[in-house]
């Protein structure tokens, strides 16, 4: 049995939904359909039983996520010797931590880290401190602009808090900047950054901005952006910058990401949204039909998945009655999700002492959902899905900005012949 990539939706055999099959399904449509008629105003019929599905794990392996890195060349391309002049094996990986003294009122701090003197931090130095102060959690990575989840792992590293705190006192520090590797092309600089409140006094319990060393429990690879990247778990992917080597701790009150100058919103963070799996072009007449796919839970939560299926002429209209799909359950035995060794207790997001999740799905992971429907009379359609919050704004609700992160209900279009 093959395992599909869930941060490929399209790909042929994304019809699965999870690590078991569903045992229930939501409500049918009904078995005719009026020529460009609203499929959701009729009788709904009997649900059919759930087809046999493919399983998909609820963590991608490392290799299984999509990539959009920058660069030309891709910094996970380079070899050899060009690898240890860049800094990118974990021998002669590198992070300079500096006060940025270009901005009036001058940030300053006690402790700097530096190529220059010798002692800019080392991977064996972070692990050291990783030691007392790591930290595990499940987050899905997700492009800004890209309508797909690039995959979902178990990340652990250090809080960025931690490592500030080498530097000891700090003055007139107002944002953490922060970039990684690139070539000589000044424009392929890819640079983010953080308010010294979001690095630095993250609730306990809450997830923190990390430099993260491990994925799925094995060292961080160079595609995925080691050996060291920073992790910021309540943004889109452009905030999680690989081939981490430079953080600066600066009084500017601007943020500096490459993305901000681009009309994309830099303090965006994950918004809750839906997305459809791959569906054939065309669909025998009288086969029951699995609609399926992936939520991803931002900030304000999952309340539920809902489906619309029109006849294609047929306009979304905002009184229209959208269904409710039905929600993966969370795992009766995380032994089977996780990677060796890690209890569900050492996870954030988790109850230390029961090691069940805090809330379901997890904040800033996604889950499958799925749906059944029947009795399509032959013709077109156009099937859209949307996320509701916990706030109950569905999908593309709050935002009305696209580049604060692209959430229109997903569509597939099919054909029953």
């Amino acid at each position: 049995m093959t395992t599909p990539d869930p941060g490929t939706l399209d790909s042929a055999d994304s019809a699965s939904i999870s690590r078991r099959d569903f045992v229930r399904t939501s409500s049918a449509l009904a078995a005719a359909a009026l020529a460009g008629g609203n499929l959701n105003a009729l009788q709904a019929a009997e649900v059919p039983a759930p087809p046999k599905l493919v399983h998909r794990p609820l963590i991608t392996p490392a290799a299984k996520f999509s990539d959009v890195s920058r660069g030309n060349p891709k910094p996970h391309s380079l070899k050899g010797d060009a690898l240890v002049q860049a800094r990118l094996t974990p021998e002669t990986w590198r992070v300079e931590i500096t006060a940025d003294t270009t901005f009036k009122e001058a940030a300053d701090i006690n402790k700097s880290f530096t190529l220059a003197d010798g002692t800019a931090l080392d991977l064996a130095a972070l692990q050291e401190l990783g030691k007392k102060h790591s930290v595990k959690f499940l987050k899905a990575m997700q492009c800004l602009n890209i309508p797909a989840p690039l995959g979902q792992g178990l990340w652990e590293g250090v809080p960025l808090r931690e490592v500030l705190r080498l530097c000891g006192t700090m003055r007139n520090v107002r944002r953490i900047y922060f970039s990684g590797f690139h070539n000589n092309d000044p424009k392929q600089l890819f640079r983010s950054s953080l308010s010294y409140t979001q690095a630095m006094e993250t609730p306990p319990g809450e997830l923190p901005a990390f430099l993260a060393y491990r994925l799925n429990g094995e060292p961080l690879s160079l595609i995925r952006g080691g050996p060291v990247r920073m992790v910021i778990p309540w943004s889109y992917g452009f905030k999680s910058i690989k081939w981490l080597q430079r953080i600066s701790l600066t009084n500017d009150y601007r943020a500096n990401d490459t993305y901000a100058e681009q009309n994309n919103d830099p303090e965006s963070y994950l918004k809750t949204a839906a997305y459809i799996d791959g569906l054939p072009a065309k669909i025998p007449a009288g086969k029951p039909i699995a609609i399926t796919g992936l939520v991803m839970a931002g900030l304000s939560g999952v309340k539920g998945v809902e489906y619309l299926l029109q006849r294609d002429e047929a306009k979304p209209d905002a009184a229209e009655q959208w269904n409710e799909a039905q929600l993966e359950e969370p795992p009766a035995d995380w032994s089977s999700v996780l990677p060796a060794g890690v209890t569900p207790q050492q996870v954030l997001g988790f109850d230390p002492k029961t090691g069940k999740p805090a809330t379901w799905p997890l904040r800033y992971s996604m889950i499958s959902w799925a749906a059944t429907v029947k009795g399509l009379a032959p013709g077109k359609y156009a099937l859209r899905a949307r996320a509701v919050d916990l706030n109950g704004f569905a999908q593309p609700e709050p935002r009305p900005n696209q580049k604060a992160g692209r959430n229109t209900p997903d569509l597939r279009e099919f054909e029953v012949v």
